[in-house]
């Protein structure tokens, strides 16, 4: 997935979503890339959260490529949580991973997440000026999947005029046009729904998604072994096993019909 840039603009990128501080899925992923021809990365947001954020973090700014992060909206909630300005949002898992990761970052850490930008574009050879955002180019949280209706659609794109988007947020791959903007979902490094093993994505000049299996046992001692809050979980639900793509839709269409009512016609929940 990854080479040294030889090129001001990039012949080719990688898009690297949701790592969530999974770091043996992420070293899976970038030792299945070494001498691919890729001039630059892209973490498409979401990168901390998880069991072993400071872990992934040195594992990234250690690289010799260059590395463009987007913030994802758990990024934002982990500097929140630095700032002491975390809202609880109900879900006790997710509250508890959240609040374990800030005190692992130091200030300097939080200072470089929060001045992580929301989007970026890169020129990709074969493809043009792509976008690469977290969720959708107006929101972190926004909701798109590859059957969202085009009035959602219509709603999230609006004044975007790039030849391609790439995101990830939902945690599952997919790719589409959209009124003739390509839109690909890299999925999941460290938290993939639908498929065992870690995904993400090369550009330039096809798109090609990779899915990168690792050795799950020897990843969960290593997660265990850090000693995070709800390890065992994590473990569980998403290195030795992952919820199915029907469970992931199920549960975003769900959220879609509580919404239905709502002038705004993009689907909106946490992932």
């Amino acid at each position: 997935m990854l080479a040294a840039q030889r090129s001001v603009e990039p012949d080719a990128g990688a898009g690297a979503p949701d790592i969530r501080g999974n770091t043996p899925a992420l070293e899976a992923v970038l030792a299945e890339g070494e001498g691919s021809r890729v001039d630059a990365v892209v973490v498409t947001g979401d990168v901390l959260t998880g069991p072993d954020p400071r872990g992934t973090l040195d594992l990234l700014l250690a690289l010799p490529y260059p590395v463009h992060f987007i913030r994802g909206n758990a990024d934002q909630e982990v500097v929140d949580a630095v700032d002491g300005r975390y809202p609880a949002t109900g879900d006790h898992d997710w509250d508890a991973l959240t609040l374990w990761t800030a005190p692992h970052m130091a200030r300097t850490t939080r200072d470089l997440i929060a001045g992580w930008p929301t989007k970026a574009t890169l020129p990709i050879d074969g493809i043009g000026d792509v976008l690469f955002v977290h969720a959708t180019p107006r929101s972190l949280m926004d909701i798109v999947l590859v059957d969202t209706p085009m009035a959602g659609w219509d709603a999230v794109l609006a004044g975007t005029d790039a030849a391609a988007i790439v995101l990830g947020h939902t945690h599952m791959p997919f790719y589409r046009r959209v009124d003739r903007c390509l839109v690909a979902n890299a999925g999941s490094v460290g938290m993939p729904y639908g498929h065992d093993g870690a995904s993400s994505l090369v550009l330039g000049p096809t798109v090609v998604f990779r899915q990168t299996v690792y050795d799950v046992e020897a990843a969960s001692r290593r997660i265990l072994a850090v000693g995070c809050s709800g390890a065992s979980e994590f473990v569980r639900d998403y290195v030795q096993s992952h919820p199915s793509d029907r469970e992931a839709l199920t549960a975003f269409r769900a959220t879609w019909r509580r919404r239905r009512g709502s002038k705004d016609r993009a689907w909106n929940m946490r992932s």
